[in-house]
């Protein structure tokens, strides 16, 4: 399955949840799009639940099946924690995502833009790989000859604030993970445990 591309907020509004996390996407149209969307009753079956959890942490961190499916078995190899915590840990070290939430982009759709175009390195290297799994303490910063873009000078800007497990020079345009999250400090709007069967059923 291919990664959506489609228009987010729509997709947002189709799963009930705000995949940017800042709940402007159904502020105004809480319910789903179309002709039907607002008197919208039915009752989901219990694989319906469980796939649509699956969909929503997908499309969130925008991910296309294949990749969602591998990194959720590389999960079920670490022996401490509850899987699916443990994924969804996975699912913020990765290296796009990492850049969205130290607000060097304003959507995760952006930040694996400018990881694609080269202007993101990772200890002083060039990494163009948004899958990269930043360990923590690794510093992520923009390319010298990339901090002048407006994008991320205007994402820098916009950002109010950012997650306790991060740290961020705006001066330097670089920061960190200074430990790994915590489940409660990640979406409350995800049941990932519904994530976990869905998988284990096809597994």
């Amino acid at each position: 399955m291919s990664r959506y591309t489609g228009p987010a907020w729509k997709q947002s509004r189709r799963l009930g949840i705000s995949l940017s996390e800042t709940g402007k996407e159904i502020a105004r149209r809480p319910f789903a799009p179309g002709q039907h969307g607002p008197n919208s009753r039915n009752k989901k079956s219990e694989y319906g639940l469980q796939l649509t959890e699956k969909q929503k942490l997908r499309h969130m961190y925008g991910l296309n099946e294949r990749q969602f499916r591998n990194l959720f078995v590389k999960a079920s190899k670490i022996k401490e924690g509850k899987h699916g915590v443990n994924f969804m840990v996975l699912l913020e070290r990765r290296l796009d995502n990492v850049v969205y939430r130290l607000g060097l982009a304003t959507t995760r759709r952006q930040a694996r833009q400018l990881v694609n175009h080269g202007h993101i390195t990772v200890d002083g290297k060039r990494v163009d790989i948004p899958s990269f799994m930043v360990e923590v303490g690794q510093v992520i910063s923009v390319r010298e000859k990339s901090q002048s873009l407006s994008i991320i000078k205007e994402a820098v800007e916009a950002t109010v604030g950012r997650l306790a497990f991060l740290s961020f020079d705006d001066e330097k345009l670089a920061g960190s993970l200074t430990r790994l999250p915590e489940r409660e400090e990640l979406s409350q709007d995800i049941d990932e445990a519904f994530v976990v069967e869905f998988y284990n059923k096809l597994m």
